[in-house]
């Protein structure tokens, strides 16, 4: 399938709204609820199987990406922001939580994604700080961008954790 072409058109989750997804092990979607699909525009055909990485906007920085599945590999939650990219080109800002599912024996089953809106106020930190990471990146890839992310917690004197769960209240 082809990637869109990212246009400047975005589109905002209510504030009632929650988006529902769930990945097998290798990020393949194997289930969406009805507002992931409406918001994604695409059809419910086209995003079963497909890999969750279609959604992904070239604002994110991969270091967000790389930390997210650190985690989730590992059995750990994590929380993020996320701007997700539409079929038709369109843009959309979640607030992510990022669960594993196990089977009976404690081994991973798929992975579980709960999206509702982000507040304003983390919008305002997140767009500039993923905005230094993407350029980061360019310069020095994803290695670079997450030496400059940490450094960042660091001088802020927050955890990855403490900054995105701040971010929300």
């Amino acid at each position: 399938m082809r990637r869109p072409t990212p246009i400047n058109n975005e589109k905002v989750l209510n504030e009632d709204d929650f988006i529902v997804s769930k990945t097998d092990l290798k990020g393949r979607i194997i289930y969406g609820n009805k507002i992931f699909i409406k918001i994604s525009g695409y059809e419910e055909n086209e995003l079963l199987g497909a890999p969750h990485s279609i959604l992904r906007h070239p604002d994110m920085p991969k270091i967000v990406f790389k930390l997210l599945w650190e985690r989730i590999q590992n059995k750990q939650e994590i929380f993020a922001y996320v701007k997700n990219l539409c079929k038709d080109g369109s843009f959309y800002w979640v607030f992510a939580n990022v669960t594993v599912t196990t089977d009976p024996q404690g081994n991973p089953r798929d992975y579980h994604s709960v999206r509702r809106k982000p507040s304003a106020r983390a919008l305002d930190v997140i767009k500039p700080l993923y905005a230094q990471l993407i350029e980061e990146e360019r310069r020095g890839g994803m290695e670079a961008s997450g030496r400059l992310l940490n450094k960042i917690l660091e001088e802020k004197g927050v955890s990855y954790d403490e900054l995105i769960l701040g971010l929300q209240q």
